[in-house]
């Protein structure tokens, strides 16, 4: 597999945020982190950019998308955006403090 080659610019816009719920914690005792990317990020385009952002070795990314929910407003309806998220397995031994900020 070729090495892909990201720049600082879009490492920083790959990973928008960690998702912090009961089931993403769970995966921390698995060594799993689950960030949000977006919809037209790559496997090996968010392997590179947690390497690079956090120095970390990644062995593994599993992506998922979530369709948004219709939701209804005042009666009118609509429809809350698709969210992308990578759950991102790591060496062991290596972790990510995902309480501090970047």
């Amino acid at each position: 597999m070729s090495k892909v080659i990201v720049s600082k610019e879009r490492m920083f816009d790959i990973i928008r945020a960690p998702v912090i719920t009961e089931k993403a914690t769970m995966g921390s005792e698995h060594n799993q982190v689950t960030f949000k990317v977006p919809l037209n990020a790559s496997k090996p385009e968010i392997k590179a950019a947690v390497e690079g952002v956090f120095g970390v070795k990644v062995t593994a990314v599993n992506t998922l998308v979530a369709k948004g929910k219709v939701k209804r407003f005042r009666g009118r309806i609509g429809v809350r955006n698709d969210v992308k998220k990578a759950v991102v397995t790591l060496a062991e031994g290596q972790s990510i403090d995902v309480t501090t900020g970047v």
